[in-house]
């Protein structure tokens, strides 16, 4: 389970199951547990106002740097 955070403000912003030992480049909607974050239209936006990721058809389309990300992956 991965535990990812904004990286300007550090702050939580969802828990993940991520499958495999690849980057973090899209999250699957059924593999997120909590999202703890703001979205508005299709964007999912920290509190600081960095915007995390675009929403695409069933996942999350990551922006890369703009989170950061800690746990363990599922092999």
């Amino acid at each position: 389970m991965l535990t990812i955070k904004c990286a300007k403000c550090n702050k939580k912003i969802m828990k993940y199951e991520k499958i495999g030992q690849g980057k973090v480049l899209r999250c699957y909607l059924s593999r997120i547990k909590n999202i703890y974050c703001r979205q508005d239209d299709n964007l999912l936006i920290c509190e600081c106002g960095n915007v995390i990721g675009i929403f695409e058809e069933n996942w999350i389309k990551m922006k890369q740097h703009s989170f950061t990300y800690s746990g363990t992956k599922i092999k």
